[in-house]
C-alpha cells in the first residue's frame, strides 16, 4: 500500500471522527466490541430457533397479473446461463453458478473472512464494492422466479435451485463481502421474499424431496440469520439516511413473510416503529427526500411502498401521516419532471433499485413509481406523468389497477402538481407546463444533505435545470463513481459541474471524503413569486464566507413567459480579488455553436441561445476533457459521455454581476 492510501485513510479517519457526537463515538466503539466479540462467536445467530411452522405462504404481493411470458422467459434464460447486466455494464459474466465474491467487471475476488471487518470502502487496486454487491441483492433471482409461476416449468425452477445453493455455499454466515452491509441485507430479504411466494412458499416444488426440504431448511436459516444481522446493525447517528430505511423495510416485509419464529415477531415490531419515525424525519412535509438526491428518493419510495403493501396484506396497516408522507413524495417526484419523464439528475445516483419486476425494455423506476402511486391514491396527475401502467405496478397490485388507471387516465388532467417546496428549497419555473412547448426550470436553493455528513449531496447550491418541450438542454451532469477514480468522485458531486458560480476554484461547501461535507454552504431562498407575466427567484448561500476574503453568491432568476426568456443575475458580493466561474452543463444530446460570444444550443428540433452580458468574462468551450475535468455527463454508474460545458471566466476586484440570458427560440424545423 502507498504512503498516500495511508495518508488518505487518516485523513478520511479523522474528517469522520469530526462528524460524529460523543454519543455516536461510543455507539461506533460499541459497534466495533460487538463485532470483535462475533467474530469469536458469541452474539450470533449460528444456533437458529426452531421454526414454529414452514409451510405455510404469507403472500403481500397480488395474485399473478396477466403479463405476457417471453419478456420473463429470456430474461430468466440469460441469468440461468450466468450473465447480467451491471450498471453501465451490459452481459456481465457471473458464472453457473455465479461467483457471489468476486467482482465481475474485474475479476477481484473478495475474501471470505470476518465481513464486519472488511474496510470495503478502500480496497485498493480500483476496486469497488459496490459491483460484488449489486448481483448479491438479487433481484435476478425475481426474475427467474417470475418466469416460473408464468410457466411452471421444472427448468426455471432449477435455475434458481442453483442460485440459492451456490450463493448458501459460497456466502456462509457473517464471512464474506455480502456480510458486510446491513442494507445489503435489507434488499436480499425483499427480493428473497418476492420469489419465495412467486414460487409458492413452503409448499413449493422447489422443496420437494430430501434435498428440497434440506434446501427450504437453510434458506430459512440464512433468512432469520439475515434478521438477526440487521436487527443487531441498525445504520444509526450520521449513518441514519437511506440506509436505515432500506435495513428496517428489510427486516418489516421479512417478519411479515416469514412469522414462524417468537423473536421475529419482536423484530417487526421495531422495524415498524422506525419506518413510522424515519419516513417523517427523512423526507420533508413537502415530499422532498432530506438527502437532497432524487435517485435516492426514488429508492427511498420503493422501500416504503412495499412495506406498506406488505403491511396492508398482512392487516396491520401503517398509519395516516405514514401514507400521506409517501403521497408527497409522488408529488415532489411528479413536480421535478418533465413533459418528457426526464427527473434531474441532482445529488447522488448509483442506478440502486429495490427491486424490478417488470422487463419491459423502456423501464423507468420514476415512473413505475407513479404509475403505482396513481392506483393506490387514485391521483389522475400522477397517472399522466406515469404516461401507462407498467407491469412492476401490476405484479404489485394485480390486475385490478388496470381498471383503476384507465378510469383515472380519461379523466382530464391539470396544470403542474406543485412548484414551490419550500422545506426541500426547490422551485419550478416556467410555463406551458405539461404540453409539447413546456419550459421548466428547476432551481435549488436546498441544503447540500442529509445530517452531518450529507453523505449524497453535491456542492450545487443556486444551480439550476432547463429543459424544453420535454428535452433536457441545462443538465445536473450525474454521479459516475463513488468509491474508486478519486478525481472524478470529486468532479462530478463538486462545484465546478454544476450550473451555479465557482468562486477561486472551490467547491462552496469542504468535502472530508467520498461521503463526507465539513463545511456546508447554507443557501437561503430570498424570495419566490410567479404570476401570469413572469416568475422570480432569488436566493443566496454563504459557502464562500469561509474564504479569507469572504464572499456572497446571489442569484436571481427572471423568466419572461411571453418572451420565453430566462434572464440569471449572479452578485458576487466581496472586497477583495477574486476568480469567478460560471459553467452551463448542456445535455450530450445538445449541439453548441458559438458566434461573438453567443451560443446557440439545439437538440431534437427545440433551439435556445444563450449569452453573458458581461464584457469581463471571457467564454471557454469544453467538451469531453479528462485533465482539467470538464465537459461530461454521467447517466449511469461507471459511465460518463462527452458532452459541452460552457465556461465564463472572470477575475474581479470588489462586487460585481454577471448576467446570463437564455433566450427559448422555438424549433429549429
Amino acid at each position: 500500500m502507498s504512503t498516500t492510501f495511508f495518508r488518505e485513510k487518516i485523513f478520511w479517519r479523522i474528517n469522520r471522527l469530526r462528524c460524529m457526537s460523543l454519543s455516536e463515538i461510543w455507539h461506533r466503539i460499541h459497534e466495533a466490541a460487538r463485532a470483535k466479540l462475533q467474530r469469536h462467536g458469541a452474539l450470533t445467530a449460528r444456533r437458529v430457533p426452531a421454526a414454529e411452522a414452514n409451510d405455510g405462504l404469507c403472500r403481500w404481493l397480488s395474485m399473478l397479473p396477466t403479463v405476457a411470458p417471453a419478456p420473463y422467459i429470456k430474461a430468466a434464460a440469460t441469468i440461468a446461463d450466468g450473465w447480467l447486466d451491471l450498471f453501465a455494464l451490459h452481459r456481465v459474466r457471473l458464472g453457473r453458478p455465479p461467483c457471489w465474491n468476486r467482482a465481475p467487471y474485474s475479476g477481484t475476488e473478495f475474501p471470505v473472512s470476518f465481513g464486519l471487518q472488511l474496510n470495503y470502502r478502500s480496497l485498493g487496486g480500483g476496486a469497488d464494492i459496490k459491483y460484488v454487491w449489486e448481483p448479491n441483492r438479487h433481484l435476478q433471482l425475481v426474475t427467474i422466479a417470475q418466469a416460473y409461476a408464468l410457466t411452471g416449468s421444472q427448468e426455471h425452477l432449477e435455475a434458481l435451485r442453483l442460485q440459492i445453493e451456490s450463493w448458501l455455499d459460497q456466502c456462509p454466515y457473517l464471512l464474506g463481502p455480502n456480510w458486510c452491509s446491513s442494507l445489503e441485507a435489507g434488499i436480499r430479504l425483499i427480493n428473497w421474499s418476492i420469489a419465495w411466494q412467486l414460487i409458492g412458499g413452503g409448499e413449493s416444488l422447489l422443496f420437494a424431496g430430501a434435498a428440497g426440504a434440506d434446501l427450504r431448511d437453510r434458506w430459512l436459516v440464512a433468512i432469520f440469520q439475515h434478521m438477526h444481522f440487521i436487527r443487531h446493525r441498525f445504520s444509526r447517528y450520521s449513518s441514519a439516511n437511506n440506509h436505515l430505511i432500506g435495513e428496517a423495510a428489510g427486516l418489516f416485509v421479512a417478519a411479515m413473510t416469514w412469522p414462524i419464529w417468537p423473536d421475529v415477531r419482536v423484530w417487526c415490531v421495531t422495524a415498524r416503529s422506525i419506518l413510522d419515525r424515519e419516513v417523517l424525519l427523512q423526507n420533508a412535509p413537502d415530499g422532498g427526500n432530506r438527502e437532497q438526491a432524487f435517485a435516492y428518493q426514488q429508492f427511498v419510495l420503493s422501500f416504503l411502498l412495499v412495506a406498506g403493501l406488505a403491511a396492508r396484506s398482512g392487516g396491520a396497516d401503517f398509519g395516516g401521516p405514514y401514507w400521506v408522507r409517501v403521497e408527497a413524495m409522488l408529488e415532489f417526484i411528479a413536480s421535478v419532471m418533465d413533459t418528457g419523464g426526464n427527473v434531474p439528475m441532482v445529488g447522488d445516483a448509483d442506478d440502486g433499485l429495490v427491486m424490478r419486476l417488470s422487463q419491459e425494455t423502456d423501464w423507468c423506476s420514476f415512473r413505475s413509481l407513479l404509475a403505482t402511486g396513481a392506483v393506490l391514491f387514485r391521483r389522475r396527475d400522477f397517472c399522466a406523468k406515469a404516461g401507462r401502467l407498467d407491469e412492476q405496478t401490476v405484479w404489485l397490485l394485480g390486475d385490478s389497477a388496470r381498471e383503476t388507471f384507465s378510469k383515472l387516465n380519461a379523466e382530464p388532467v391539470g396544470l403542474p402538481v406543485r412548484r414551490s417546496f419550500p422545506d426541500s428549497g426547490y422551485c419550478i419555473l416556467g410555463d406551458r407546463f405539461e404540453t409539447s412547448d413546456e419550459v421548466r426550470v428547476v432551481a435549488d436553493a436546498g441544503p447540500i444533505g442529509y445530517l452531518s455528513i450529507a453523505a449524497h449531496g453535491h456542492a450545487d447550491a443556486l444551480s439550476i435545470t432547463l429543459s424544453v418541450g420535454g428535452k433536457e438542454f441545462l443538465v445536473d451532469p450525474g454521479t459516475y463513481a463513488y468509491n474508486t477514480e478519486r478525481k472524478w468522485r470529486d468532479y462530478f458531486r463538486g462545484t465546478t459541474a454544476h450550473n451555479t458560480a465557482c468562486v477561486d476554484g472551490a467547491n462552496q461547501s469542504e468535502a472530508g471524503g467520498n461521503f463526507i461535507w465539513l463545511r456546508k454552504a447554507k443557501s437561503m431562498l430570498e424570495s419566490w413569486r410567479s404570476d401570469a407575466d413572469s416568475d422570480v427567484w432569488i436566493a443566496s448561500h454563504d459557502g464562500y464566507q469561509r474564504l479569507d476574503d469572504p464572499v456572497v453568491h446571489r442569484r436571481t432568476l427572471h423568466y419572461a413567459k411571453t418572451l420565453q426568456r430566462l434572464t440569471v443575475t449572479d452578485e458576487i458580493s466581496c472586497a477583495g480579488l477574486h476568480k469567478v466561474d460560471i459553467n452551463w452543463h448542456f445535455s450530450e444530446q445538445c449541439d453548441v455553436r458559438e458566434s461573438e460570444g453567443r451560443l446557440r444550443v439545439s437538440r431534437d428540433g427545440h433551439e435556445i441561445a444563450l449569452e453573458m452580458r458581461a464584457k469581463s468574462a471571457v467564454l471557454s468551450l469544453w467538451r469531453g476533457n479528462e485533465e482539467r475535468p470538464a465537459g461530461w455527463v454521467s447517466r449511469r454508474f461507471g459511465l460518463k459521455t462527452p458532452a459541452w460545458t460552457a465556461n465564463w471566466h472572470a477575475e474581479i476586484v470588489g462586487p460585481a454581476s454577471f448576467v446570463t440570458v437564455i433566450d427559448v427560440e422555438g424549433t429549429t424545423s
